[in-house]
Parts: structure tokens; C-alpha cells; sequence
């Protein structure tokens, strides 16, 4: 009986703690400069949650180091809930292999995920001189031009440079690979056929298709979107293998005690399913995600850093490409 009440007890003092959560502002970081993909996302999270909540979020900008400044910044965090990191996961995820050894935090141990909030889908376009018109017309034509071909990126661990070598893997096509310091000299180059292909995000290239600069021969996700409604996803296009996109999610320091992910999950969920928050997302390009899990979302971010892992080795990228 004695043994009993002392459990109560506890748990009764335990309990105010997380039900008051979060009776103070909570800090945001994100681990790039403002202007950016995660930078926007993160704003429109941070208002939007903090609402939900009934509580400011303080938006920190750490950027540099690809990222890893600000994410070893927030796994390093105390785990009270007060602290949070928005993700660029898909980024972070390929910089697990390409910076092998060099990190100071592990994205997989370090952290526990709250939810995946959303994606930014990508789009193979090509510029119009090119002779095709298809996906399986670009890839006719490198298979039979061998080396005539050649790709732009903004870097070794962005997506745009996976979706690339997924093509040039999976279609056993012979094409460079030609790498730039961000989207904007790719595209620039592109447009003036410098290079002639690119996997690129949609809301980067949109403005290029519409007035007719760049032809698009097929989304990179499993289903059409509402961005680009005439164009095929990558499976109609005939490569379902080419699903890629930018991901961003909340992340907590591991540790963080479950009550207080399990209130940041809840909220952040009534946020992916709000029509006003969607509509916001969705002028940035981001289509929100549906509601998941922390362990779902622990899940997806495993399955990401493994299905990496596997491509960059068998693609041989190396960080300082």
C-alpha cells in the first residue's frame, strides 16, 4: 500500500510538469540562413504552431556547414521540449554518409522526431533544343547518345542530385554531372543550354516551364500535383524508381520526455490538416504531409539515410564535389 501511494505520488508530481507544457516560449532553430526552403517552412511552422500551442516560438537562424552547424546545435539542446529543430531531411539524411566521420551528432540517435510536416516535390525539365519531349525520349536519346548528355545540381547532397543519378542509374544512361554552388547559377546555365537536363524543385522551375524557358517531362512523386497538372509523375512517365522530393520535418533532442512530443505530434498534426496552413505551404511550393507518428516519422527518417547510403556509394558523389 505504502510502495502504491509513493507511485502516485510520483506520478502526481510528475504530471503538472508536462501538462503545463510549454508554460514558456520555445526555440526553433533552423540550420540555414533566412530566404531559404527551411527558413520559410519554419517560419510559417513556428507562427502557426505557436498558436496552437497558446505560446511564442523564438525562430534561431544558425546556418552553415550544410546545415550541421544548427543541427548539432539543437541535438546538443536540453531535452525539455524547448528547443526544436526544423529539418531539411532530406539534405540532413544524405549528409549522415557524405560527411561520414566528420559529425558531431548522429540524426538518427540524436534526435526524436515529432512529425514530418511536408515535402517540395521536384521535376525533370529540359531545356527546349533538347529532342525530346518524354521521359522515356530523354532517356531513348542518352541511351543512344552516349555522353551527349550531362546534368546540373546544386550540390553533392541535394536533392536535385539524387533524382539525377537515379535516372542516370536506373536508365544505364552515360551523362555528366555538372555541379554548382545553389539552384539559381544551375538554372541560369540551363535556360541558356549550358547544360541541357536537371532535376530541379518545382517552385525553382516553375516560372522557367510557364513562359516555355525549360519543357517538363515528369514530377518526381507517385502522383501528379496540383503545381503542374498536365505533367506525368515520374511513375506514368515510366520510371516509378524517381521518387524524390525535399522533406522537412520537427525534431526534438533525444530525450525529450514522450508526454511532450506526444503535444508538439497533436499539434503539429491539427496544423498539416488545416486548410489555411495547407494554402500557406502551398504557396511556397511545400504540400503538407499527412499526420504521422513520432515513431512513423523515426521510420521515414531511417528509411531515408539507408536508401541514401545505397545511392551515393553505388553513384561514388563525394562531399567536395
Amino acid at each position: 500500500m505504502q510502495v502504491c501511494l509513493a507511485c502516485a505520488l510520483a506520478l502526481g508530481a510528475s504530471a503538472p510538469a508536462y501538462a503545463a507544457y510549454p508554460d514558456k516560449p520555445i526555440k526553433l532553430i533552423i540550420p540555414y540562413p533566412p530566404g531559404g526552403a527551411t527558413d520559410v517552412i519554419g517560419r510559417i511552422v513556428a507562427l502557426k504552431l505557436g498558436e496552437e500551442l497558446n505560446q511564442q516560438i523564438v525562430v534561431d537562424n544558425r546556418g552553415g556547414a550544410g546545415g550541421n552547424i544548427g543541427a548539432e546545435a539543437a541535438a546538443r539542446s536540453a531535452p525539455d521540449g524547448y528547443t526544436l529543430l526544423m529539418g531539411a531531411l532530406t539534405s540532413h539524411a544524405t549528409i549522415v554518409t557524405l560527411e561520414k566521420g566528420k559529425l558531431r551528432y548522429n540524426l538518427v540517435k540524436d534526435f526524436a522526431p515529432v512529425m514530418v510536416v511536408g515535402s517540395v516535390p521536384l521535376v525533370v525539365v529540359v531545356n527546349p533544343q533538347l529532342p525530346v519531349k518524354t521521359l522515356k525520349e530523354l532517356i531513348a536519346y542518352g541511351q543512344a547518345n552516349p555522353d551527349k548528355l550531362n546534368f546540373a545540381s546544386s550540390g553533392p547532397g541535394a536533392p536535385q542530385r539524387l533524382g539525377g543519378e537515379i535516372i542516370r542509374k536506373d536508365a544505364n544512361i552515360r551523362m555528366q554531372h555538372v555541379a554548382y554552388k545553389g539552384s539559381g547559377p544551375a538554372m541560369t546555365d540551363l535556360v541558356g543550354g549550358q547544360v541541357n537536363m536537371m532535376v530541379e524543385t518545382v517552385p525553382a522551375a516553375l516560372q522557367f516551364i510557364q513562359a516555355g524557358k525549360l519543357r517538363a517531362l515528369a514530377v518526381t512523386m507517385p502522383q501528379r500535383i496540383s503545381m503542374l497538372p498536365d505533367v506525368p509523375s515520374a511513375p506514368e512517365a515510366g520510371m516509378p524508381s524517381l521518387d524524390v522530393a525535399s522533406t522537412f520535418g520537427v525534431l526534438a533532442p533525444a530525450g525529450t520526455p514522450e508526454p511532450i512530443v506526444t503535444r508538439l505530434n497533436e499539434a503539429l498534426a491539427k496544423l498539416v490538416q488545416s486548410p489555411e496552413v495547407k494554402e500557406l505551404l502551398l504557396k511556397q511550393g511545400v504540400y503538407a504531409a499527412p499526420p504521422t507518428t513520432p515513431a512513423q516519422s523515426a521510420e521515414r527518417i531511417s528509411a531515408e539515410v539507408a536508401r541514401w547510403e545505397k545511392l551515393i556509394h553505388e553513384a561514388n558523389i563525394k562531399a567536395e564535389e
